[in-house]
């Protein structure tokens, strides 16, 4: 049986406009405490919320993240180590957390889950996990994880989130905040959902000091060069052309790849997403250079941040101790809050 909203969840949301407190009405399709279909109701300014194909929608359907529901559901299960036979997901989960393998008894929330492959992560320490997306993605996480009791997937903003205040264990968001209009009031917004002892871990893409149309990471400067176009494509004839770019790309890049030292970095500055230095095979490589192609060019923001930004960031009085460095996805930060 597939997991869907359950009654019970009620406990962890709020309305996002005043933190009043839901209830469920109009119950569509039900089976026992779990709902399908149906709408969450605030008691205070009465707003009311659909609970569509078993997830809570906060948001509308049309948004700046149209691009990530459309890669998430063409690539749900791409980047899953489940179907890629690589262990990428789990090994950058519990690295850039370092939390424990059993976290039973705690909540924990993601912020920004895509197609859920760090969801799936985060439900196997048996702890309850609260996942959020502002795009559709959270339909391609639903296939991913819905069939886990410990899971509650729900569509919603970040910077407005139906969550509790100081009310989870931990929080993280992976490969988000960058993509948001603000990124610093974007963590600012999900870190105050996290209690006062808890714990927040982070990464977001690293700002080159020689500037973003000279550095190759998080990506190539072409890049840039090209979003003033790519970002004004619809998403699905982007990503048709990304596709068609690739194809017609892949056996020369094959080659190119193999120059010693910077082979690979010559394939990302012509836009080929190369990841097979990961142990992909050629065809899981070629998906997944589809998939991060298209991710490079398809954002509406795109908005990379320095080390020493992060590091003020959780400097502040909030965090009892705290640790920011380059890894993973450019800088991997995290910290634990302070006591009361």
């Amino acid at each position: 049986m597939r997991q869907k909203m359950k009654i019970s969840h009620l406990k962890y949301l709020v309305c996002p406009e005043c933190e009043g407190e839901l209830y469920i009405e109009s119950i569509k399709k039900q089976d026992k405490d779990r709902v399908t279909t149906g709408g969450l109701v605030c008691k205070s300014c009465e707003i009311t919320y659909p609970i569509e194909r078993s997830i809570p929608r906060f948001v509308t359907t049309d948004n700046y993240a149209d691009n990530f529901g459309l890669q998430w559901n063409l690539h749900h299960d791409t980047q899953h180590d489940k179907f890629s036979g690589i262990s990428e997901s789990n090994m950058r989960f519990f690295e850039e957390t370092l939390w424990a393998k059993n976290l039973s008894g705690q909540t924990i929330l993601e912020a920004g889950c895509g197609s859920g492959r760090f969801t799936h992560e985060a439900a196997s320490t048996n702890a309850m996990v609260i996942s959020f997306d502002y795009s559709s993605a959270v339909d391609a996480n639903y296939k991913a994880n819905g069939n886990k009791d410990n899971v509650l997937i729900i569509q919603a903003d970040i910077f407005k989130s139906p969550l509790r205040n100081y009310f989870f264990d931990k929080a993280f968001c992976f490969g988000v905040l960058q993509h948001t209009p603000n990124p610093y009031a974007a963590f600012r917004s999900f870190m105050s959902k996290v209690k006062k002892d808890g714990e927040v871990a982070i990464d977001i893409y690293k700002k080159n000091a020689l500037g973003r149309f000279l550095s190759f990471t998080p990506a190539p400067p072409t890049k840039y060069y090209v979003r003033p176009l790519t970002t004004r494509m619809a998403p699905e004839k982007l990503y048709q052309s990304v596709v068609n770019y690739i194809n017609f790309m892949w056996p020369l890049s094959r080659w190119i790849g193999k120059i010693p030292f910077v082979g690979r970095n010559i394939n990302w500055l012509f836009l080929v997403a190369d990841h097979r230095n990961l142990g992909l095979d050629d065809s899981r490589a070629k998906q997944w250079a589809y998939l991060n192609t298209f991710d490079m060019l398809s954002p509406k923001y795109d908005y990379p941040q320095r080390l020493k930004t992060i590091k003020k960031w959780f400097s502040g009085p909030e965090f009892a101790k705290h640790e920011v460095n380059y890894g993973f996805n450019g800088i991997v930060a995290r910290g634990k809050l302070s006591t009361p």
